[in-house]
């Protein structure tokens, strides 16, 4: 009693109230922690949270004033004080008999969304599967996730409101698709609300939060463990931080890949900004830099364990990189900048040295041409604009290039055969 009534909790000023107004709330204090907090002793029929300069104060409505009255008799007489998230809540009647422009959180559509997982195992489903779920509807900005005593819970931000009520329309009291979730998992249902934010703060990439729209985001340190890899998640798989830039490793070299090779390839999912080609480790690796994030996920998971030539050719091995942004100096052979509109011109030096070293957030690809000494296929890659080159298909298409398969082909210029070609981003050999 001594120690509680040394505090600022409460003040007797007022007369008593159904409304009880709280100060020294966390940050961003929700609507669903609020009726938390007032469950024990009543109905919470409205709330108003994120008031004062600070957002840290709030009210609460009870449908009774005894239930009010309890709820402030309890604190006061109790030696633990109210809490939320671990900080302690100041408690008064306020000097208002209901709360006026009578809107809770839920009735006031928004932009960002208020979602709870349902089930036993809600706190395996990861963002990534989140991330699936909503984008389905639009184009989602940012996601982050944490618990309360509702449940495991996420916020999920679209562009605009129209788009997140479409979502919250079709999704509201549905299950996730079962095909989304590991084995292990039991079936997790969607319970969804509009919520009050507006804009999400994420402050890193992890697995509990992402921004969609900011590549260049850190990876927190959580996220890493103590010998510098990526932690791993609770289905045993690498929580490999995701970038917008790739690194692709090339294995079974039986024929050169250029960098026009490559960027056939990569382009059929995006615009491709940058690409950089060097020799490590005996073999031939190279750094594609897309715009955003996304377009490199969908890239890699197409892309993964296939080969750019028929017959097993040339596999392909992709990672992020924690390369964020290329800089490339002059375009050659080996280095490409394709958000230039002027090129500088090349000039001849040295072979590339391996660039990997230096810092880490910011590849260096040093200009000069480096020549692969590769086994040329019977049926190499033609350039575009000669006879027989492979340009864009239809539907906008790259075409990647399979091996010569019979020597009844037509011979383009050079003595070189027009390859067969595969048309898309679909499954590769």
């Amino acid at each position: 009693m001594s120690s509680v009534s040394s505090q600022p909790q409460f003040r007797y000023t007022q007369p008593p109230s159904k409304v009880l107004h709280l100060r020294n709330l966390p940050w961003e204090c929700t609507e669903e922690e609020l009726v938390e907090l007032g469950k024990p002793f009543g109905t919470v029929v409205n709330t108003k949270c994120n008031v004062g300069a600070n957002r840290n104060q709030a009210f609460i409505e009870f449908e009774d004033l005894n239930q009010a009255i309890q709820m402030i008799s309890y604190y006061a007489s109790s030696s633990e004080p109210a809490q939320v998230r671990g900080k302690t809540v100041y408690l008064q009647y306020s000097n208002r008999q209901e709360i006026v422009n009578n809107k809770t959180t839920a009735d006031v559509v928004g932009n960002v969304l208020l979602v709870t997982i349902e089930g036993d195992d809600a706190r395996m489903v990861s963002i990534d599967v989140l991330h699936l779920v909503f984008s389905a509807f639009g184009f989602v900005h940012k996601i982050t996730t944490f618990e309360k005593t509702a449940g495991y819970q996420a916020l999920v931000q679209f562009t605009d409101a129209e788009t997140a009520t479409a979502a919250k329309l079709a999704l509201d009291g549905r299950s996730i698709p079962r095909y989304l979730l590991a084995e292990t998992v039991g079936q997790c249902s969607l319970k969804i609300t509009y919520s009050a934010h507006t804009d999400l703060t994420v402050k890193f990439q992890s697995h509990r939060s992402r921004d969609y729209t900011n590549p260049y985001l850190p990876v927190a340190p959580s996220a890493i463990d103590s010998t510098g890899q990526v932690a791993v998640g609770v289905d045993g798989k690498k929580m490999e931080p995701e970038s917008n830039v790739l690194l692709a490793s090339i294995e079974n070299m039986q024929y050169a890949v250029t960098l026009d090779v490559l960027h056939m390839v990569f382009a059929a999912f995006g615009e491709v900004q940058k690409i950089a080609m060097f020799d490590k480790n005996g073999g031939v690796q190279a750094l594609i830099q897309y715009s955003d994030v996304q377009t490199a996920v969908v890239a890699k998971e197409a892309l993964e364990g296939h080969c750019i030539y028929d017959g097993g050719f040339c596999k392909l091995h992709i990672t992020y990189s924690r390369h964020t942004d290329l800089s490339i100096k002059v375009n050659n052979d080996r280095s490409r900048d394709y958000t230039m509109p002027n090129p500088p011109v090349p000039m001849p030096q040295q072979p590339v040295q391996n660039p990997y070293a230096g810092n880490p957030q910011q590849y260096h690809a040093a200009g000069g041409s480096h020549h692969q000494q590769q086994q040329q296929p019977q049926g190499g890659w033609v350039q575009p604009g000669g006879q027989g080159s492979m340009g864009m298909g239809g539907g906008g298409h790259n075409h990647y290039m399979a091996p010569p398969s019979s020597s009844s082909m037509h011979q383009g210029p050079g003595g070189h055969m027009p390859p067969q070609h595969y048309g898309g981003p679909g499954p590769m050999h």
